[in-house]
């Protein structure tokens, strides 16, 4: 059975650019990003493994750590690495699994028979501090993935695991939220003292608690 929201994240151990690593381990109470690509020296992956540490800091200011995984073996990750950072002007410095056996790609999904019966398809895996899965986004191998959504997406997660609230559409950092429909709007006047904007009983906006 495929891994759906909510399920909790497969522990592994695999050989990385940065040695050998327990995912449990490695993640210790951050959040974490998995994600998977087709194959080394492939030119979307190029740029999204360089997009991703030039946004180190950002990742960093999330308590996130990510880990990049593809059926390659070890040997030619660390080639295409000094690839990505002379055609990306970054430094990869994040691990990159090396998963020849596929244990990882099986483990979570990521080999999709009618797209490749052997590469990985590009997934995305957000993984919280609890180890469950909160985020699953695959692409198509011609489509780069966008990563200020996934930071939106992280910035969503970590803020409604902590408060009675959920992102509106299109929700940025430092926006209005809304209350969650199992909060009474009596209740919701005391939990949020900044106010509400009641469009409809269902509908209520209040400011972003944590700002």
């Amino acid at each position: 059975m495929s891994l759906r929201l909510g399920d909790v994240a497969p522990d592994f151990t695999a050989k990385t650019t940065e040695g050998e690593i327990n995912f449990y381990e490695f993640l210790g109470d951050s959040w974490g990003v998995l994600f998977s690509h087709p194959a080394d020296y492939t030119p979307v992956c190029t740029t999204e493994l360089g997009r991703t540490a030039l946004l180190k800091e950002e990742f960093a200011k999330r308590n996130v750590k990510v880990l990049a995984v593809s059926v390659d073996p070890l040997e030619k990750h660390m080639g295409w690495r000094n690839d990505i950072n002379e055609t990306q002007n970054c430094t990869v410095d994040f691990p990159i699994i090396a998963d020849e056996d596929r244990t990882v790609s099986n483990l979570y999904g990521m080999i999709h028979p009618n797209a490749s019966e052997t590469f990985t398809v590009r997934s995305l895996f957000v993984i919280g501090p609890d180890k469950k899965v909160k985020l699953m986004i695959t692409y198509p191998a011609s489509t780069g993935r966008n990563f200020h959504e996934v930071l939106r997406v992280i910035d969503s997660l970590q803020l409604t695991a902590k408060y009675s609230v959920a992102t509106p559409a299109d929700w940025k950092e430092g926006e209005d939220v809304i209350v969650v429909p199992a909060v009474s709007t009596e209740d919701a006047q005391k939990k949020f003292p900044k106010g509400l904007n009641i469009v409809k009983p269902y509908l209520r906006y209040t400011p972003q608690p944590n700002k």
